[in-house]
């Protein structure tokens, strides 16, 4: 059974009122009769230019924004018609990682509250075991304990999203979904956040919803690679298909807008 199973997922939105009070001017469908499929242990890689929906499609997964219609499963269990407490109890096993590194963490807190939040929020552990389990995450992220005290404007972007990461690992989840996770980093940091990422998911079992307008990102971490164009699915097969025999005009032009990454290991 796949970890994840979408069926059918739309979302869309209203464009607003009209100035003649004729009502709603129209509406943009966002995502628009989606299916797919995500396997355990598996890094399926979603890429779409600005505006394709992608970013849409990854917060409806995790029912951050609510679907239109369709449905989504996770592990069996359907999302789309789980009430507030269950949703709750299933979200210690999905997380998200944000684009911007900047925005997502809150200034006011402390690195060591900023990830030590989920597990006040979902587990009843003591004081002592919450900054281990902390220091243990910064470990893993690449960042030295003493992070813990400071404050996140006093950090890079690539180590806020470092932050970002521990914080989405902290309840040990089974699927992130990152999105557009190094789009707002240079490329030689961006390119370690891919690697981290690929070793953590080797580390702690992890599957991943990748999410990127960059299509060299996307060929290096993917097992996988779905392709979004104006909130449709046109394209999904394994890496190797997708970037050597693509079918779609769409995939096509994605290919040869882009230059290979570099990314060192």
């Amino acid at each position: 059974m796949p970890l994840v199973e979408i069926h059918d997922l739309s979302k869309v939105f209203p464009l607003g009122e009209s100035i003649f009070g004729g009502g709603a001017k129209g509406e943009v469908r966002a995502v628009d009769g989606v299916s797919l499929t995500i396997e355990s242990g598996e890094t399926l890689g979603l890429v779409g230019e600005s505006g394709s929906g992608k970013s849409t499609l990854g917060r409806l997964v995790l029912r951050l924004i609510e679907p239109t219609s369709g449905q989504i499963f996770f592990e069996g269990k359907d999302l789309t018609s789980a009430g507030r407490r269950e949703l709750r109890r299933l979200r210690r096993d999905m997380q998200i990682i944000f684009q911007d590194p900047f925005g997502s963490l809150d200034p006011r807190m402390r690195v060591a509250d900023v990830i030590a939040e989920p597990l006040i929020i979902h587990e009843r552990m003591s004081a002592k075991i919450t900054r281990e389990r902390v220091g243990e995450l910064l470990k893993a992220v690449g960042l030295d304990q003493s992070a813990a005290g400071r404050y996140p404007h006093e950090f890079s972007g690539g180590q806020r999203q470092r932050i970002g990461i521990a914080r989405a690992l902290a309840l040990r989840p089974k699927f992130i979904v990152a999105d557009e996770a190094v789009s707002a980093l240079d490329v030689s940091v961006g390119a370690q956040i891919v690697n981290l990422l690929a070793q953590l998911q080797r580390e702690f079992g992890l599957t991943y919803l990748f999410i990127s307008h960059s299509m060299p990102v996307v060929r290096y971490l993917a097992t996988r690679i779905a392709v979004m164009y104006r909130g449709k699915l046109v394209e999904i097969g394994t890496t190797d298909q997708v970037v050597t025999r693509p079918a779609h005009a769409y995939t096509r032009s994605l290919l040869q807008a882009t230059p290979e990454l570099s990314v060192t290991t």
